[in-house]
This record gives C-alpha cells, sequence and structure tokens, in this order.
C-alpha cells in the first residue's frame, strides 16, 4: 500500500511538472492557444489542442453555435433529423454566403454538424487559404464536395460501425477552385511533385490538426478520389490522420 501511494504521488509529481512546463513554454512562445484551458477562438492560430476542443463540441451545440456567431460565420439551424438505426443529427447547421468565410461549396447548401462547420472554418482561415496563397497566388473561392449527411455504416456494408456521416459529423472534399479560375481536384492531383500535389498535402496535414479523423489517397482505394474530414468523439480523444 506504501508503495502504491508513493507511485501516485510520482505520477501526480509528473503531471504537475509537465503541466508547469507547458504554461511556461506556450507563455514563452506567446501562444495562449497552446494550453488545454484556454477558451477555444475559432479566428485564433491553431493550437496543439485546438483540435481537440472543436471535437469536443459535439457535446455542447450551444457553445458551438456561440463560437461560430463570435467569429462571423454565417449560418442557419437545421431541423433535428432522425434516421434508421444510429442515423440523425440535433445539431446540424447549413453554412450560408456572406460573413467571415469567403469559400463557397459546390455543391450549394452544405449542411453538417456544427463541430465539422467550425473546423472547416477554421480550416479556410488558418490552412487553406494561406496554402493557397502560398502555391498559386490566388485564393480558394470555392470547395467541392461529396455531401456530408448519409444514413449509412463505414463503406456501406450492411453491418458494423456507423460512419460518422450518419450523423453528419463528417464532409468528403473532392476538390478546390481558384479565383482564377484554376481547379484543384483529389482525384487527379494527389500524386506528383507540382504545386497542386503540394497543396493537397498541405491541406491534408492541416486538417490533420483540427479534425478528429483526416483520410486522404494515402489511406486506401476508397479515399483515392476525396478527403474525409470527421469529428469523431472517440473514447481517450484518440485521432486519425492518414
Amino acid at each position: 500500500m506504501r508503495a502504491l501511494r508513493r507511485a501516485i504521488g510520482w505520477i501526480a509529481a509528473l503531471l504537475a511538472l509537465g503541466a508547469a512546463a507547458l504554461l511556461l513554454w506556450a507563455i514563452a512562445r506567446g501562444r495562449p492557444q497552446d494550453m488545454p484551458w484556454t477558451p477555444l477562438d475559432l479566428g485564433a492560430p491553431t493550437g496543439l489542442f485546438t483540435g481537440r476542443k472543436l471535437t469536443a463540441l459535439t457535446r455542447d451545440f450551444p457553445q458551438c453555435r456561440a463560437l461560430l456567431d463570435h467569429a462571423g460565420v454565417r449560418y442557419t439551424v437545421l431541423p433535428p433529423r432522425r434516421g434508421a438505426g444510429d442515423c440523425g443529427y440535433d445539431d446540424g447547421i447549413r453554412l450560408t454566403a456572406g460573413g467571415a468565410r469567403t469559400i463557397g461549396f459546390s455543391p450549394a447548401g452544405l449542411g453538417v454538424a456544427c463541430p465539422v462547420a467550425a473546423a472547416l472554418a477554421t480550416w479556410e482561415w488558418n490552412v487553406v487559404q494561406p496554402a493557397a496563397q502560398r502555391h498559386f497566388g490566388s485564393r480558394v473561392v470555392t470547395i467541392d464536395h461529396f455531401g456530408s449527411y448519409s444514413c449509412r455504416r463505414i463503406y456501406g456494408r450492411d453491418a458494423g460501425t456507423w460512419s460518422e456521416h450518419a450523423t453528419a459529423d463528417a464532409v468528403d472534399v473532392a476538390g478546390f477552385r481558384l479565383a482564377d479560375g484554376r481547379r484543384i481536384t483529389v482525384v487527379g492531383d494527389w500524386r506528383g511533385a507540382g504545386a497542386k500535389a503540394a497543396f493537397l498535402h498541405e491541406v491534408r496535414d492541416g486538417a490533420c490538426q483540427l479534425f478528429a479523423t483526416t483520410l486522404s489517397p494515402d489511406y486506401n482505394a476508397a479515399h483515392r478520389d476525396h478527403l474525409h474530414l470527421d469529428q469523431a468523439d472517440r473514447a481517450a480523444g484518440w485521432r486519425a490522420c492518414r
């Protein structure tokens, strides 16, 4: 028993030291967004815990809406939806034109769970637009997508785990259109050493910091033509990036 108490004491001390080191590190860098207890701000640069904070919004629809409002994101709330099995959502929104966001979606009228919308806004500001300017000297005006809500299990199987699409907690991004007319597609431009491939890999890597799951053509053939982005609220908060 004494050994157990000693071990617990050492663990607590190490955790306290780790928290203190993290605090000092964040203060030294002038990046409060790197602290786990700093309130989420969608307009702030991405921090170490931004992705986990975004995923946690799956449990707090009012807070998610408040963050969108504070960031100047325009949207309409969708009515709750119920489907077979685990399908349906209570936190759906439809992103609308105007406000702080400048990228449109095609097809128009994309409806997603609120945490996905929050991550898409942050992805646009901190990842997609800066990458487009670096690689092309132009901004993205449209994201082409394959949709969000779909009442189905993973890979459309008859049994097994339900897809995050079944609760609108996922979106599949197929490509990007630039203000100068150029178009970048996952299916056509992922491979290679050119600017388009570099851009796609950069926005995939940036999405990994904001979404609970980011899957690309590097994962498997089923994702050869899109980036799957979702906010799966998993036990222990583990995340997937491929």
